[in-house]
């Protein structure tokens, strides 16, 4: 089955692109949530001007994401968490963790833009890098510290 993608999918394509995907995966979770439209002959028309639209989308939300990277330049959040042996954390950190401290500090950004490969578990500092646009990646220092024991 041939779609044209409305959105960008993960490890399929972007928006616009004509892509062959199984039927089932095209009947029962792109169109129903409108992430792509069958690819007819009516259809591939309107893609020329999904493409336009596309372009001209692209570059401003890459623009802003620019100015918002700027934004975080100087930014940092720290953490104080409780530690065992060898500076290990009860618990870690997370991006959820993380995307609320930035909350606090008046950035919204969704949790999912932020690339931590796994929690973080030790004291120390971690430069952990927030993917805002494809093309567009800023960094965050993150300080983790022991609590203290009273």
């Amino acid at each position: 089955m041939e779609v044209i993608l409305k959105e960008d999918v993960a490890k399929l394509g972007s928006r616009g692109d004509v892509v062959k995907v199984a039927e089932g995966f095209g009947r029962n979770y792109l169109l129903p949530r409108k992430l792509a439209i069958e690819a007819s002959q009516g259809n591939k028309a309107v893609i020329e001007q999904m493409k336009a639209a596309n372009v001209r989308r692209t570059a401003k939300e890459k623009s802003s994401a620019e100015a918002l990277a700027k934004q975080f330049e100087g930014v940092s959040v720290s953490f104080q968490r409780k530690t065992g042996e060898h500076d290990q954390l009860f618990g870690s950190v997370t991006s959820g963790d993380i995307a609320d401290a930035l909350a606090k500090k008046g950035f919204e950004l969704d949790r999912r833009k932020i690339q931590l490969h796994e929690p973080l578990k030790t004291v120390g500092e971690f430069t952990v890098p927030i993917k805002l646009h494809k093309e567009v990646t800023a960094h965050l220092k993150v300080t983790i510290e022991k609590e203290a024991v009273e």
